[in-house]
């Protein structure tokens, strides 16, 4: 996306209510025909957020740009930008096309092209035959589609959406996923999606800002903000990960030598850690290996199997350290051998899936 020319920027974006700073200065550039996702707990600003964007606050401090153009204290409805909310916000004494048509006859545009519009629309959204009929006859994914479909049909450069798919049920919910991305790929529209799931974020996006207290905590793609967190929180929040306490014993060219629960382990380096650091090593659940016998690996440490689940083609186990910190790992069940509560197990990893953080999870 980078080669993409900016669509929207957002510089020193601050939005105080009171005496709380619910946006704190945030910076950012939405590339042409990107999918964005601000993802993070609630409170943490992504919707207040999304509403400067789409002139429904005005910022305390702050500028906003779409194509160049300052907006940042223009009208919702002279803005080049859309919004889907939740809730759907259909008319009910309209059938599925004049809601979809309403904008269009807002603007006066000609019967025909009216017609047109939503008839390409109808097709996108795959309710082709359903023009007459009224929202409440509509199930909740047919409504949402209809609110996509009537948002899309003006050619916004920038179509907002804040937790479209929250009021459906995980099957429709996962569905529309796909369909919403599909939608977006054939029209070439950059969205800007709000949701606090991290599995929707990791399936839809081009890139994810994670946000946190008002500020962006990591800003990468999907894959990036998974497998190299860049803090505590970052890491804890996407996937289940082992944030283990561990100490710097050595910092060479190329590796740090961690001090873990006793056991010496090497880990890549970072520029930012210094000798003696205490610090914590993030560790995804599903890159933990387990072994009734030693192995020769790199990374290992030992500890007493306390939980053990069976979960039919997954089995989440749970380890403690001699230092008494707990390890999860999840592996196939496929050809396991039953596991011994009580026994000891050797836990291995590959170096390159291990991240070093900083514990940053009780700021603020």
């Amino acid at each position: 996306m980078p080669d993409a020319p900016v669509l929207l920027s957002l510089r020193g974006l601050r939005k105080t209510f009171d005496t709380q700073e619910a946006v704190s200065g945030i910076d950012l550039d939405v590339y042409a025909g990107e999918f964005l996702t601000l993802l993070g707990p609630s409170g943490c600003g992504k919707t207040t957020t999304l509403r400067i964007i789409a002139g429904l606050e005005m910022p305390t401090a702050g500028s906003v740009h779409l194509d160049g153009q300052d907006i940042t204290r223009l009208a919702p409805e002279k803005r080049a930008v859309n919004t889907v909310f939740q809730n759907y916000a259909l008319f009910p004494h309209m059938n599925v096309y004049k809601n979809i048509a309403y904008g269009l006859t807002m603007r006066n545009t000609p019967r025909k092209e009216i017609a047109d519009k939503v008839a390409e629309m109808l097709d996108l959204v795959q309710l082709t035959g359903y023009e007459k009929r009224m929202p409440s006859q509509l199930s909740g994914g047919q409504r949402q589609r209809v609110a996509i479909a009537r948002s899309l049909v003006l050619s916004p450069k920038l179509l907002l959406l804040d937790e479209p798919l929250g009021a459906l049920d995980l099957q429709l919910r996962r569905s529309m996923q796909q369909e919403l991305k599909r939608m977006q790929q054939k029209l070439g529209i950059t969205f800007i999606y709000i949701t606090h799931d991290q599995e929707e974020a990791l399936t839809m996006s081009d890139r994810i800002a994670l946000m946190r207290l008002g500020r962006f905590v990591q800003l990468d793609s999907p894959k990036g903000l998974y497998e190299r967190p860049q803090t505590a929180f970052a890491a804890s929040f996407i996937g289940e990960t082992n944030l283990i306490r561990a100490r710097a014993e050595a910092v060479k060219e190329d590796e740090v030598l961690l001090d873990v629960s006793g056991f010496n382990l090497p880990c890549l380096d970072s520029d930012w850690i210094t000798p003696g650091e205490e610090l914590l090593l993030s560790l995804r659940a599903e890159r933990l290996h387990l072994s009734n016998s030693p192995v020769n690996a790199e990374c290992w440490v030992s500890g007493e199997l306390v939980e053990s689940h069976y979960a039919g083609g997954e089995r989440s186990s749970t380890i403690r350290l001699p230092d008494g910190q707990l390890l999860r790992a999840r592996a196939t069940t496929e050809g396991e051998t039953e596991p011994q509560l009580g026994s000891t197990v050797f836990c291995h990893w590959n170096k390159e899936a291990g991240v070093l953080v900083r514990d940053d999870r009780e700021e603020g």
